[in-house]
């Protein structure tokens, strides 16, 4: 067999193991956070491996054409847990406030193709320096950290107690999938996440925490349900909150395409078109995600890792794997198996892979000379930003709506602060230095 055909399917494969092994776990977290049956979450599993697949397809053939994956966001993430909790202490149904997301990354969206089309973001790019590009991602794997690890420790009941059995479990996970990633050889490193995923999860099955069902899908193909949570609501607090995530959007599509370009060595060519076609690319994916009622999906700064630790540069086998993903989300008896996956196991492979993140956010901070004025605005936005993760949950609810989806929110302060510190602190001249 031809050696070539050979080499294209493995990258083919591995890039589908990559794309699936970053699509798998949020929707578990998601659907624990507001209640989702199994049922349910087989269905959000399938429409996020769908428009995941959809949207990498599109991002590498028509947007910033890099092999980049697109997977659910973990900006948006924090929002939908937060508007969960919301929704629990005011209906006492967290799915009451899935529609008002549906209609939040709806209208981030439509901003994001005006933005691409209109190329109206290059007058704004200065605002996103490496300083602003590192704390942003470094306070995105800060915030998700919390997510991850709550998951990770099964907590269940009310009055809160974790199940320490599964906690065992998704441990040995997570420093399995480091050693792998570190230690690993050859395919071995390249399928960390994938290994350590069904190790834990075989240890789980065999311990009595996890099961497989026998039920048999009734379909053997089947295209994801559209509004399948109904219909997209906006009131004005969701419009203020997708104004604002736009932003972090735009920081992480910046920061995705800088590490992936870095890691590909053609960091320095066409950016800017780059970015529109990206953000123009980003906001169909948006609107798919809020008609099929999907997490939102959006460009990994991951990747840059995973380029790094496979030395993968061709786009050919990322577009096939990006349209088998698709392909994979229409039969449901494949997807109802992994939608099984023990919630604590996915979000400790999750928590490992975000290492190379926190990686990539500490080069993109040394980029320039940590003087005291970078510093000292880094240390304000981390003290703020990460403080405020740390309060009580409904601690600003006497706050109206639109005021409280931006300071509850620890990732949107600081991407605001650290932004406003960058540009009003001003460094110093080196004559009023002398």
């Amino acid at each position: 067999m031809d050696k070539k055909y050979i080499n294209g399917t493995l990258s083919t494969f591995q890039w589908f193991i990559f794309l699936l092994a970053n699509a798998i776990a949020l929707p578990i977290v998601i659907g624990g956070a507001f209640g989702l049956s199994i049922d349910e979450i087989t269905s959000l599993m399938q429409r996020v491996f769908f428009i995941v697949g959809i949207s990498s397809f599109l991002q590498g053939f028509i947007g910033h054409r890099l092999p980049l994956a697109d997977g659910p966001a973990g900006s948006w993430v924090s929002i939908f847990v937060m508007l969960a909790a919301m929704a629990i202490q005011q209906t006492g149904d967290p799915q009451t406030a899935l529609p008002l997301l549906m209609g939040a990354v709806f209208f981030a969206g439509i901003l994001l193709i005006v933005l691409g089309i209109s190329g109206l973001v290059q007058k704004i790019l200065f605002l996103f320096s490496p300083l602003v590009t590192g704390t942003f991602l470094l306070l995105l794997a800060l915030q998700l950290s919390g997510v991850f690890l709550e998951g990770m420790l099964a907590v269940k009941g009310d009055p809160a107690v974790p199940d320490y059995g599964m906690a065992a479990i998704a441990f040995f996970v997570f420093i399995f999938v480091i050693l792998l990633s570190n230690k690993g050889k050859g395919w071995v490193k390249s399928y960390a996440v994938l290994i350590g995923i069904l190790a834990g999860w075989l240890v789980a099955l065999v311990l009595g925490k996890a099961s497989i069902s026998t039920q048999t899908q009734s379909a053997i193909f089947q295209v994801p349900e559209l509004l399948a949570w109904g219909l997209p609501k906006l009131n004005a607090g969701m419009i203020v909150t997708a104004i604002l995530f736009s932003f972090l959007l735009i920081s992480n599509t910046i920061a995705a395409v800088t590490a992936v370009r870095q890691s590909l060595g053609n960091d320095s060519k066409n950016f800017e078109s780059t970015i529109n076609r990206s953000l123009f690319t980003g906001g169909i994916s948006h609107i798919l995600a809020s008609g099929f009622s999907s997490l939102v999906v959006v460009p990994l700064p991951v990747t840059a890792g995973f380029l790094q630790m496979t030395g993968e540069k061709k786009i050919q086998p990322f577009l096939f794997a990006s349209m088998a993903l698709a392909v994979l989300a229409l039969i449901p008896s494949i997807v109802h198996v992994l939608s099984l996956l023990p919630g604590p196991i996915a979000n400790a492979a999750l928590m490992a892979s975000f290492i190379n993140m926190i990686a990539i956010a500490l080069t993109s901070l040394t980029k320039e000379i940590l003087d005291q004025r970078r510093l000292s605005i880094l240390g304000i936005t981390l003290l703020i930003s990460i403080g405020i993760m740390f309060l009580p949950t409904g601690l600003f609810s006497t706050l109206p709506a639109v005021i409280q989806d931006i300071v509850s929110n620890g990732l949107l302060v600081g991407t605001i602060l650290v932004i406003l510190l960058e540009q009003f602190w001003k460094p110093q001249r080196i004559s009023e230095k002398n």
